[in-house]
């Protein structure tokens, strides 16, 4: 059980089944030492604004956002989103637009998740080098309202993310392109998608000391997955048992545990390219360490 005593850290994340299993052993003192959490549930495009904001001292958040909220918040090593067969896909009502010429969107619609997310960042730069074109409009759609727009013709594309990977060929989609699959062949690099940040004004060592909880939270799930199950289930109702197992197959993995090298620099590649492409500002030397002292 948590030893610690003062006030709970408030502390925002998404319902999905990767965060609910992460944060589970956490979240219910199981993890020793660990600080109380006051518990908001919100999607990502939420806790980006509250990032924005300033408004909590831990949150669950695109790393396309990092640019804007770095100097307040610092990146923590562990407990984040990265992996490799797990990026947003394009999807289309028309099969026909998945072939050859098919690719050319230009004039069309496409609805996206957020224009601060990780996944708009990599269909970004995914469209500057596979469609010389452009698209017609991006408009910005809540992600669980994409594939019905998109099966009933309100737009002619979607960006998705999470378990719709698993789900869309049950809405008549067709998959056009894997961002996630485009990034990985072009950099080498694992797919950066969503990242833990806690306030730089609580100091390194408490900072240090929310690194080593969310870690230890990982590794408890993992150790003990069935402890975790009611706590995901009681936040993905209506997402089917064997889906949100995918789920967290696919999102909680090594680079959950630990960043190490190769997530640090998918982070800084997907940066540095997002900036050069004058999608995001550039971000300061430095700005992605972790405070050590």
């Amino acid at each position: 059980m948590s030893t610690t005593t003062g006030e709970p850290l408030r502390i925002a994340y998404s319902p999905c089944p990767n965060d609910t299993f992460v944060f589970d052993a956490w979240a219910h003192g199981r993890v020793p030492g660990a600080p109380d959490l006051d518990v908001t549930f919100a999607d990502i495009d939420i806790t980006n604004g509250m990032a924005e904001r300033g408004e909590l001292d831990v949150l669950k958040v695109s790393y396309a956002v990092l640019p804007w909220v770095l100097e307040e918040y610092a990146l923590l090593p562990c407990g984040g989103a990265l992996g490799r067969g797990c990026g947003p896909l394009l999807l289309v009502k028309d099969p026909s637009l998945t072939r050859g010429p098919g690719l050319d969107l230009a004039g069309r619609t496409v609805a996206v998740p957020s224009e601060r997310s990780t996944a708009y960042l990599l269909f970004r730069l995914w469209a500057a080098d596979m469609l010389p074109e452009g698209v017609g409009k991006v408009v910005v759609l809540p992600f669980h309202e994409i594939m019905p727009a998109v099966r009933d013709g309100r737009v002619d594309a979607g960006l998705v993310i999470h378990e719709a990977r698993f789900t869309y060929q049950d809405y008549g989609l067709h998959c056009l392109a894997d961002m996630g699959e485009h990034w990985e062949s072009t950099t080498g690099l694992p797919i950066p998608l969503g990242a833990i940040i806690a306030k730089r004004s609580l100091g390194a060592e408490r900072l240090r000391t929310l690194a080593e909880s969310a870690r230890t939270s990982v590794r408890m799930a993992w150790d003990d997955p069935e402890a975790s199950r009611p706590y995901v289930r009681a936040h993905a109702q209506e997402l089917d048992p064997a889906v949100a197992d995918q789920h967290i197959g696919l999102y909680v993995n090594e680079f959950t545990a630990a960043l190490g090298e190769p997530g640090y620099a998918a982070v800084r590649g997907l940066l540095t390219r997002a900036a050069a492409e004058g999608l995001v500002p550039a971000i300061a030397p430095g700005s992605l360490d972790f405070p050590q002292d």
